[in-house]
């Protein structure tokens, strides 16, 4: 059995920031419809966000209202309900497996996985109960840069 690396108050600190932002920067202006930003809409709802992480290696994939969470200690990975709902500068999907939360977010920037030389269009941040994962990500419509098989 392995140990998850513990995350720091600063990694803590990061994640409650990032998901801030998505969620929270829609209620700016709010009472101004003029001045309202519109919800991030760069990837459509039946567009399919391919996930990966490292340290430790994590990812998946996102389709409608299904996150495919997977390890490398389960390949084929485990199905999880999710909601999405849109921010200024990303995509949030919060559900539940078990008695344990499941929060990700996507957001806009180039992303590198440190391991390739690939570059991807967006973060990935995943929150799976108390442990904090950053990732990569992309769709089949703004794919990564870089070597199809590194």
């Amino acid at each position: 059995m392995t140990s998850e690396p513990q995350i720091s108050a600063m990694g803590k600190l990061q994640f409650v920031f990032t998901i801030a932002s998505v969620l929270l920067l829609g209620a700016c202006n709010a009472g101004d419809p003029e001045r309202r930003p519109e919800p991030f809409s760069e990837i459509g709802e039946t567009e399919t966000i391919w996930l990966n992480g490292t340290e430790p290696f994590w990812g998946g994939s996102v389709q409608g209202d299904r996150f495919i969470y997977t390890t490398a200690e389960a390949p084929d990975g485990t199905s999880i309900a999710v909601r999405r709902f849109a921010g200024n500068s990303g995509l949030g999907f919060a559900g539940t497996i078990g008695d344990t939360s499941v929060d990700l977010t996507i957001t806009q920037g180039e992303c590198s996985d440190a391991m390739s030389d690939r570059i991807y269009p967006y973060h990935a941040t995943l929150k799976f109960g108390d442990d904090l994962r950053n990732g990569c990500a992309w769709t089949d419509s703004r794919s990564y840069s870089g070597p199809r098989r590194p």
